[in-house]
C-alpha cells in the first residue's frame, strides 16, 4: 500500500493512453467531495461538494474544494457528474459554475432538481443531462454506464467510466439494504457484470469501514418511531437531514397513524421535500383535512396533534433545532415535548449536539436519539458489505474514498485481504495524484489542495492567518495601544492610551505598563528609528511580553502609531 510523502511534487505530463484522477477534497475528511479524472488532454469531474465548519475555524460558513488545479482548463471539463444529492457532494456546484455556467451537470433525476433549486438561489441555470441506472452517456472520451445504489437519499448512483487506460468503478456513497423503502436496491448484479468483465480501478466509499458487519435496514426505525409516537404526550419534533426523503417520509406516516398533523420547518427541509413531493420521491398520507401545515397553523394549534419536522441534528448554531433549544424561536419547548434526533453524527459535531441534547432536557423536553433508541441508520456501508463489493468487483486496482484516514487504511486493508495486491493498493489524500497507465496505478505527484473559506459573500479572501486572528480574539481578547509620536524624530507625543476587550485584565492594570511603552519609543527615538512599522513592532512586544509576565495570557496585541 502506497500513500502520500511530504517529499512529492508537481506530476510528470501524463503519459499518452493514461488516466490521471486527483481528488480536489474527501480523502481524509467526511465531506468536500470532488474527483477529477484526465484522459487524452479532457477532463472529467465527479461530485463536487462542501465541508462544514469546525469549532476552530469561527465564523466561516462554508469549506469548498480547491479550484486551483483545474484554473485556467475549466474549458477542458466534459462534465460534472454527481452521484447523489447531499451537500457533501453538491454543495459546491455553484461555486464552479460561476467560474463556467455551462458545464455539463450529469445525474439521476432527484439529484438535478435538488442542484437546480440550489442553483436558483445563485441565479445560474444549469445545462442538465438526466440519467437513469442501467443507462449510459459518452461524454468526450469517457464512456459512462450509471448503477443504481442505496443510500440515505434516492435516486443515488454510482458509476462506471470506461476509458481507453481502463475501467474505473467509482460507487459513490451506499450501501446495501435489503429491505429499502423505495424498493431500490444497490445494483450488484451490475457491480458483479463489471468485475466479470474487468474492472481496472475501483473507488468505494470508506465512511463505516471500521464498522463490522452489514447495514440495519430503514426499515427498522417505522416500529420505534411508532413507539414513540404512542409514548408522546404533547408536541413532537423530529430533527434529521433536510436532504433523507425515507426518514420524513416514515415520520409522515407515523403522524398519520397517530392523528397528527405535519409542518416542515427550516428553509432547506421546506424546499427539498417540495421538490421530492413534486417528483413523487415524497408520499404525503392522504387524511382528512391534509397532512401538512404550515408552521404558523402548527403553533396555534394543541401540542398533541402536531409534529414537527425540523433541521438542526447536527446543532447548527442558527438551525431551527438549536433557536428552540436557546428559546429564540415561534416554538418554544415545553415540559412534555418529545424530541427525536434521527440521523446520525458527523465528526466533529459531537460537542454542539451534546449541548443541544442537554438545553433541551433542561427545558423538559424527553429527547431520543441513536444513543439510546433505534431511530437512525448509516446510509453507509460497513465492513461486511464493503468486502461483499470487493469480492464481486474483483478489482485490479483499488483506492479507497469518502473518509477520514482511519476510514481509508481500514478499507484499503479489507482490500488486502480480498486479494488486491499491496502494490495496487494506494490510500491518497487531497491533491495527491495518481495515475493508471497499463492496467497499474502509481502515484506520480502533488498539487496545491488547500481548504477555501466561505465567509457571507467572500469566497476564498479568508485565510488560515485570518482563522488564527480570530481563535486568538475569541479566547484571548486584545489590547489595543496607540500612540502619537513626532514624524520627523520619532519622539512620544501623546499616549500611549490603552484599550482592551476581552483579554480579563483590568484596565487600571495598564497603568504599569504605560512606562515601558514610554521608554522603548525613548530608546527607539534615541537611536533614530522613526519608521511606523517599526515603532509599531517595539509598542507590540513591550506590552506582549508584560502582559505574558504578568498574567500568562496571550491577547492580540494591537498597536496603532500616529504620526504628526
Amino acid at each position: 500500500m502506497s500513500h502520500p510523502h511530504p517529499e512529492l511534487g508537481p506530476p510528470p505530463p501524463l503519459p499518452a493512453g493514461g488516466l490521471r484522477l486527483v481528488a480536489l477534497g474527501g480523502l481524509g475528511e467526511i465531506g468536500r467531495n470532488m474527483t477529477v479524472f484526465e484522459h487524452q488532454g479532457r477532463l472529467l469531474v465527479v461530485d463536487c461538494g462542501v465541508l462544514f465548519p469546525e469549532q476552530d475555524q469561527p465564523g466561516v460558513d462554508l469549506i469548498l474544494p480547491d479550484f486551483t488545479v483545474i484554473d485556467g482548463r475549466l474549458d477542458l471539463i466534459e462534465a460534472l457528474v454527481l452521484t447523489h444529492a447531499h451537500e457533501d457532494h453538491i454543495g459546491a456546484v455553484p461555486y464552479l459554475l460561476r467560474q463556467r455556467p455551462d458545464i455539463p451537470l450529469i445525474g439521476s433525476r432527484l439529484t438535478l432538481a435538488l442542484v437546480a433549486s440550489k442553483l436558483a438561489e445563485h441565479r445560474i441555470q444549469p445545462v442538465s443531462i438526466e440519467v437513469a441506472a442501467g443507462s449510459r452517456q459518452d461524454s468526450g472520451p469517457f464512456g459512462l454506464e450509471f448503477l443504481a445504489v442505496n443510500h440515505s437519499i434516492p435516486d443515488a448512483l454510482a458509476v462506471a467510466i470506461r476509458t481507453a487506460a481502463g475501467v474505473v468503478l467509482h460507487t459513490g456513497d451506499f450501501k446495501m439494504d435489503q429491505l429499502p423503502l423505495d424498493g431500490r436496491l444497490t445494483d450488484l448484479g451490475g457491480f458483479a457484470r463489471l468485475g466479470a468483465d474487468g474492472v481496472d480501478l475501483l473507488l468505494a466509499d470508506s465512511t463505516n469501514a471500521e464498522v463490522p458487519g452489514i447495514v440495519t435496514s430503514e426499515r427498522a426505525i417505522g416500529p420505534v418511531l411508532a413507539e414513540v409516537f404512542a409514548e408522546a404526550e404533547q408536541r413532537i419534533i423530529v430533527s434529521c437531514f433536510a436532504s433523507h426523503v425515507h426518514r420524513v417520509q416514515q415520520v409522515m406516516d407515523a403522524a398519520a397513524t397517530h392523528g397528527r398533523k405535519v409542518a416542515l420547518v427550516g428553509r432547506s427541509m421546506v424546499r427539498n421535500m417540495g421538490v421530492a413531493r413534486d417528483l413523487g420521491y415524497l408520499k404525503v398520507p392522504s387524511v382528512t383535512g391534509g397532512l401538512l401545515v404550515d408552521l404558523h397553523e402548527a403553533e396555534e394549534m394543541p401540542p398533541d396533534q402536531i409534529v414537527l419536522i425540523s433541521t438542526g441534528s447536527q446543532g447548527e448554531p442558527m438551525s431551527a433545532l438549536s433557536r428552540m433549544a436557546g428559546r429564540d424561536h415561534p416554538i418554544r419547548i415545553a415540559e412534555g415535548d418529545t424530541v427525536i434526533l434521527a440521523s446520525s453524527l458527523v465528526p466533529g459535531n459531537e460537542a454542539a449536539v451534546s449541548r443541544i441534547i442537554n438545553e433541551l432536557t433542561r427545558l423538559g423536553a424527553r429527547v431520543v436519539h441513536k444513543g439510546n433508541a433505534l431511530v437512525h441508520v448509516s446510509g453507509h456501508a460497513p465492513a461486511g458489505e464493503l468486502l461483499y463489493v470487493l469480492n464481486l468487483v474483483r478489482p485490479s486496482n483499488f483506492i479507497p474514498v469518502h473518509g477520514e484516514w482511519r476510514h481509508l487504511k481500514a478499507h484499503a486493508d479489507l482490500a488486502a485481504l480480498t486479494g488486491v495486491p499491496p502494490k495496487n493498493i494506494v490510500i491518497a489524500e487531497d491533491g495527491v495524484v495518481v495515475d493508471l497507465v497499463g492496467g497499474q496505478i502509481s502515484v506520480t505527484g502533488l498539487l496545491p489542495c488547500g481548504y477555501i473559506y466561505v465567509d457571507g459573500l467572500s469566497v476564498g479572501e479568508v485565510t488560515e492567518a485570518s482563522l488564527k486572528d480570530r481563535l486568538i480574539l475569541g479566547e484571548e481578547g486584545f489590547v489595543s495601544v496607540v500612540v502619537v509620536v513626532d514624524s520627523t524624530s520619532g519622539k512620544l507625543v501623546a499616549g500611549p492610551q490603552i484599550l482592551a476587550r476581552g483579554s480579563g485584565i483590568d484596565e487600571a492594570a495598564f497603568d504599569d505598563v504605560r512606562p515601558l511603552v514610554e521608554e522603548a519609543l525613548a530608546r527607539a527615538a534615541a537611536d533614530g528609528i522613526t519608521e511606523v512599522h517599526q515603532l509599531r513592532q517595539l509598542v507590540r512586544r513591550a506590552v506582549g511580553k508584560w502582559v505574558n509576565e504578568n498574567y500568562r495570557r496571550r491577547p492580540m496585541i494591537i498597536p496603532v502609531v500616529v504620526e504628526v
